[in-house]
């Protein structure tokens, strides 16, 4: 059985279109409910979201697809995608529920899964809950006295940002830094700022006035150029961007240069490596990684494991690896240490932590490798499948060619939009541009 429901990273589309509509949304939870409805404990499912302005129908609609289960829920209100899977294992939840589009702008929406342990969920398990939205639920619903209970958990921010600040090292602080956090008017825009306060940071907060439009409009980690630019503006030690659902980050150094995720998993596994921290001697990093990352890594003896896209190919690849460090270029920094999937403010303080104990400018120490030329370009299509016509897979296996052996080429089809992803690197950077423009182009003309 192929999924149809799920993407790379839950559900997600346009709002009031299907799948999210209030309907199928209320199906959904009623089968994930029959999915994880084990013995005859007393069922809790955790319901956090972002800022969104659709979080308004779709909690209500999740909400009365479990409660007509008869499992309770409890409800965070805007807190992080981790924070909901941290949660997930602090109340000993069945269930935990994100309702996030992460990065897409405010008219998409999406649930993210969690189960008892905190990751998301596999994609057997996915299929296995399409499966049961098949059925007519009727049948499967409670007796009134069997009704669950929605009750909200007043103190779920000060849980995570407690949570968040145990990852910091003890005895230490942030004295004397100036940080800019920009948390995209996503759901970070209460506990972001907050935790950089707390460990003594001078912060300067942008993103922080979601209105149910604005999550991810030019701001946030899928576009930092405001938060690179205040670095400079401030005169700030480090800017941190977060995207809509703060599972993700990007840096600026004090001269506002972008820091990316390959260079976050190098600089974090290079000092884990020193510290006796790095488990495996490798880190799990996706297909979209930079080779610069790979071959800084070599140097280092630290072995680089590769991932299909999405942070949750990347947890399960760190289990068969036995690494407890993962991430993906995009700023999904996973340390298994401290939680079950991507967390920014967490990988944040990691890397504060370094500043701080090195006494270095973020300039000299958040750049160790240099990237090779890559490029990523996206085309817009009406189906994936044009990926499985002949014309295509020849085009692309002659771009490969183009490239030869000192380069690199990845298409793959979007797990979350309409999209093709072409991706190339080398040393060559001419040859590089080249080969993606002709390629889509030709991809373009073929759909």
């Amino acid at each position: 059985m192929t999924r149809h429901l799920f993407g790379t990273d839950g559900v997600r589309g346009k709002v009031n279109q299907e799948p999210m509509t209030a309907p199928t949304l209320l199906k959904l939870a009623m089968a994930a409910a029959m999915q994880f409805k084990r013995g005859n404990h007393r069922h809790l499912v955790v319901i956090g979201k972002d800022t969104r302005l659709s979080g308004y129908m779709i909690e209500p609609a999740l909400t009365s697809g479990f409660v007509s289960m008869g499992m309770d829920v409890t409800l965070l209100g805007p807190l992080p995608t981790p924070a909901v899977a941290m949660l997930t294992r602090s109340l000993r939840a069945d269930l935990g529920v994100m309702i996030s589009a992460s990065h897409n702008p405010f008219d998409d929406n999406g649930v993210k899964l969690f189960g008892p342990d905190g990751n998301k969920l596999s994609d057997e398990t996915e299929m296995q809950i399409e499966k049961l939205m098949q059925n007519d639920m009727q049948q499967f619903l409670v007796d009134p006295q069997h009704f669950g209970r929605a009750t909200r958990l007043d103190d779920a921010k000060g849980r995570y940002i407690e949570f968040v600040k145990n990852s910091f090292p003890k005895g230490l602080r942030l004295d004397g830094l100036k940080i800019v956090i920009d948390c995209a008017e996503g759901a970070a825009y209460k506990v972001a700022p907050a935790v950089l306060w707390e460990l003594g940071a001078e912060v300067v907060s942008l993103g922080t006035k979601p209105d149910g439009f604005n999550i991810n409009k030019k701001c946030g980690a899928v576009a930092p150029e405001a938060m690179m630019e205040s670095v400079v503006l401030h005169n700030a030690d480090l800017g941190i961007a977060l995207d809509g659902d703060a599972d993700r980050l990007i840096l600026a150094d004090e001269k506002g240069a972008r820091i990316d995720g390959d260079q976050i998993m190098a600089l974090i596994a290079k000092s884990w490596k020193d510290n006796g921290m790095l488990r495996g001697n490798g880190i799990v990093a996706t297909v979209m990684s930079n080779l610069g990352l790979e071959r800084y890594l070599q140097k280092e003896n630290i072995t680089l494991h590769r991932a299909a896209v999405g942070d949750r190919y990347v947890v399960e690849q760190m289990a068969k690896a036995g690494c407890n460090l993962g991430g993906e270029q995009s700023g999904h920094i996973v340390m298994s240490d401290f939680n079950t999937t991507g967390d920014g403010l967490v990988a944040a303080l990691q890397i504060l932590a370094m500043l701080v104990q090195t006494k270095k400018n973020a300039s000299d120490a958040l750049r160790v490798f240099t990237p090779v030329p890559q490029k990523l370009a996206n085309v817009h299509v009406t189906t994936t499948t044009i990926l499985e016509e002949s014309n295509v897979k020849n085009a692309i296996a002659e771009a490969k060619k183009r490239l030869g052996n000192q380069g690199r080429l990845l298409v793959r089809k979007s797990g979350t939009e309409p999209l093709i992803r072409v991706m190339a690197e080398g040393d060559d950077e001419a040859l590089v541009n080249s080969v993606v423009s002709d390629l889509c182009a030709f991809i373009q003309k073929a759909a």
